[in-house]
């Protein structure tokens, strides 16, 4: 099986994986370094890197300009959708798209931004 890594820059990797681990209801556990951590699911499976914007100089992570979650977003589907939509109404003050059914998906599902401004949409996908 081949799997993605993705990885995203970030202002304070600690910080966005207690954020990110709030979100996925997982327990908090902190990053192996200061400058990188990872989501991972409970068979270990990775979710999502955070990558300290300058740290080892990848030339796509030097800087957050321009504005960071530009033209990406990050898509999650998950098991437990009432549970991840309780936990992110205690995360974010509001959010960028409220609870709904996608037509295209047809599943339910709601967007927030992140510590990062990174746009993070949560899927249903017991659907």
């Amino acid at each position: 099986m081949t799997r993605t890594w993705t990885i995203i820059g970030v202002s304070d990797v600690l910080r966005s994986v207690r954020w990110y681990q709030s979100l996925f209801g997982q327990p908090d556990t902190p990053p192996a370094h200061d400058y990188f951590g990872q989501i991972r699911d409970s068979d270990g499976t990775v979710l999502l890197c955070l990558h300290a914007w300058g740290a080892h100089e990848h030339p796509s992570l030097t800087s957050p300009d321009p504005t960071p979650g530009n033209g990406l977003l990050l898509f999650f589907r998950v098991d437990d959708y009432a549970d991840a939509l309780q936990r992110a109404r205690a995360l974010v003050p509001a959010f960028d798209e409220e609870p709904h059914e996608n037509p295209n998906t047809r599943t339910r599902e709601f967007s927030v931004r992140d510590p990062d401004g990174y746009y993070v949409t949560i899927s249903d996908a017991s659907a």
